[in-house]
């Protein structure tokens, strides 16, 4: 006799031998003692978990004559009649199976339903069972909606599904249906010593454990994952043969990986990814054990003693539960799980798995200080360094000739020390300017007492921009001229100077002289220094506008023109001849050197001689026109931030701002 695999010869035959699914077992078996029976059942669920076993102990049930032959429809089939022993077979002729996914036309379905006009031939009932169902087509599922809903008092429908997302809806009206869940690995565990006791066959534990996590809820894959493990040993299923099976990972390496881990150590971290590629362990295993492992060390902490005693993994889990807090455990079980589908974007999954890995260290353990951000080089101008010795407090300067006005409150600190614009005196010159003092000196935590002269400060205007207004880190004045100025003391009238960057300030008596004054950097409306402006460079970009506008010249021949600086022209030679500095290489070729000759001498009215050399030319059309398009933008940034509409409405929502990218001139 051939050998019959674990997986045919240990399916149940009745509902008592069922293991997992006691919900479906409790809802079939009510229902047939009570005669109480649907016309179509949908059984649904993953794959090896009783859909068709469930529907052939139906069938059995329905048809079942008993030991005598005198029985009838019975929840506890005998095993032994006819009809038993015929279905189990699969040989019984009123018990008719078919596989939608070879035979999912509409013809197929015709033909069942041909046969179904005709009474069961030995049986009580015909039972059709439709395996995969959900790859009928659309027409077949249409074909038989009529019979599916009004069927003989003979016939039952049998569907099953391993994704009812895709059936019809007026299929799943029509059925009566059941979800078979994925089985618990304890419960596999259980039904594999069951098999391997009765098949004699010498195991452990551990691979029992490992084979029932493999399975993933399949009692169907676990027997075929056993009956591999027994030709794989040799007769003989013991953890090591498994693990080397299934190229599971062990549960020190986990056990180490979150250790280094915990500990910071990226060092002890990649050592542990070179010992896995070096023992070949799949990096995808070893992310699910690692996941594993979280998950009972999350458990540990939520609800301590919860783990099973009896399970030798669950000492690894309550020792490390202490060595990671449970926000850190639950982050680095969503940094395992979701890296597992990275594993397959590299080419190389040992360095993904580090990278996985690495994430954690990424972030700082809680408690620690974050780590100061970089400077950019666009503030470097306004957080330039100052000589210690330079430095004096924001309330020593010099009495104005202007009234005191009373103090204002301290405007928030913006993120890095910039200077402060002040008003001057009119009689009196620009004061040299003094480098600010430190955020802590000029910030401090109590109030300083009002020294005896302070400087009033300018009323707002229109240069100076709130802090929303632009990208550049504002400067303090804009701080304070954002916030609505108390009532302060007339003034004599005065004008206002230009705002400036720096902190303006005359020496008190007891100070020394004056010391150099600090650069100040360009604000954003002013307008960029214009590129140098040559007659040979006015010659040669009125000559390619005219070419354009001709459209003489296009492509490359136009990157050409607009990219070339005319160093000299000859024109008493025959013919002319220009000499063109151009910088990029790719542009100084003979075909395109050819055609803007002949596109200049069409313009020009005469031959022209061009020659084209390596250089850097400052005066290019190029330059000229993106000169003129950051001009006219920030002309049109300006008359935007200026507007009196604008400033309004800034100071009433003071969370809006401008952004200059959306501002284009007309």
């Amino acid at each position: 006799m051939s050998y019959v695999v674990l997986a045919r010869k240990y399916r149940p035959r009745s509902f008592d031998q069922m293991v997992g699914q006691e919900h479906v077992v409790r809802a079939l078996s009510n229902a047939l003692e009570q005669q109480r029976l649907h016309h179509a059942y949908l059984f649904t669920g993953t794959r090896g978990i009783g859909k068709t076993t469930v529907s052939r102990i139906l069938a059995k049930s329905l048809n079942c004559t008993g030991p005598d032959g005198t029985g009838g429809i019975t929840a506890h089939p005998c095993g032994v009649c006819s009809a038993c022993t015929e279905i189990d077979a699969d040989r019984y002729i009123d018990y008719i199976e078919l596989d939608a996914a070879s035979n999912r036309s509409i013809d197929e379905i015709r033909d069942l339903i041909e046969r179904a006009a005709y009474k069961p031939g030995i049986g009580r009932f015909k039972v059709f069972m439709i395996d995969e169902a959900h790859q009928l087509t659309k027409d077949a599922f249409n074909a038989l909606l009529k019979t599916l809903e009004e069927p003989p008092e003979y016939l039952k429908f049998v569907l099953a599904t391993t994704d009812p997302e895709k059936m019809l809806p007026t299929v799943l009206s029509r059925c009566l249906q059941f979800n078979l869940r994925p089985m618990a690995p304890q419960t596999v565990h259980e039904h594999l010593q069951k098999v391997l006791a009765a098949e004699h066959v010498p195991h452990d534990e551990p691979s029992l454990r490992l084979l029932s996590r493999a399975a993933r809820g399949s009692m169907r894959d676990a027997l075929s994952l056993t009956d591999q493990a027994i030709a794989y040993g040799g007769g003989r299923v013991d953890e090591a043969v498994v693990r080397a099976m299934l190229g599971s990972v062990d549960r020190g390496h986990a056990r180490r990986l979150v250790e280094a881990l915990a500990a910071r150590d990226g060092a002890a971290v990649l050592a542990t990814v070179d010992a896995l590629r070096a023992m070949g362990l799949s990096a995808s295993a070893t992310l699910e054990e690692l996941a594993s492992l979280l998950q009972q060390m999350a458990v540990e902490q939520a609800v301590p003693g919860a783990l099973d005693a009896q399970d030798p993994d669950t000492e690894d889990a309550r020792a490390l539960a202490g060595v990671l807090p449970p926000d850190e455990t639950q982050l680095l079980y969503s940094i395992a799980l979701h890296g597992r589908s990275e594993l397959a974007l590299m080419s190389d999954e040992y360095g993904a798995l580090t990278m996985v890995l690495l994430r954690l260290l990424a972030f700082p353990p809680a408690g620690a200080a974050p780590v100061p951000p970089r400077e950019t080089p666009r503030s470097a101008p306004l957080r330039a360094p100052s000589p210690p010795a330079m430095t004096m407090p924001v309330a020593k300067v010099a009495a104005p000739v202007a009234p005191v006005a009373p103090p204002r409150p301290a405007p928030v600190a913006p993120v890095a020390p910039v200077a402060e614009p002040l008003r001057q005196p009119a009689a009196s010159a620009p004061a040299p300017v003094r480098a600010p003092a430190p955020v802590a000196e000029r910030r401090p935590e109590a109030p300083a007492p009002v020294p005896a002269a302070a400087p009033e400060r300018a009323a707002p205007r229109h240069d100076d921009l709130p802090p929303w207004m632009d990208e550049e880190p504002p400067l303090e004045g804009e701080f304070a001229d954002a916030v609505p100025a108390p009532a302060r003391a007339p003034s004599s009238p005065e004008p206002v100077p230009e705002p400036v960057e720096a902190m303006a300030c005359e020496p008190a008596a007891d100070e020394p002289p004056p010391v150099e004054r600090r650069p100040r950097p360009v604000r954003r409306d002013e307008p960029p220094a214009p590129p140098p402006r040559t007659p040979l460079g006015d010659r040669w970009y009125a000559l390619c506008q005219a070419m354009a506008e001709r459209g003489a010249v296009s492509a490359l021949l136009r990157e050409l023109a607009w990219q070339g600086g005319l160093a000299e022209v000859d024109e008493t030679a025959t013919p002319q001849r220009w000499r063109l500095q151009v910088e990029r290489e790719s542009l100084r070729t003979h075909a395109l050197r050819e055609k803007l000759a002949a596109a200049m001498a069409a313009e020009l009215g005469a031959p022209v001689d061009l020659v084209l050399e390596p250089g850097s030319p400052e005066d290019t059309p190029a330059r000229r026109d993106a000169w003129e398009r950051t001009r006219r933008q920030q002309e049109a940034e300006h008359t935007i931030r200026h507007d009196p509409v604008v400033l309004e409405l800034m100071r009433q929502f003071p969370t809006a701002r401008l952004v200059p990218n959306s501002i284009k001139p007309v």
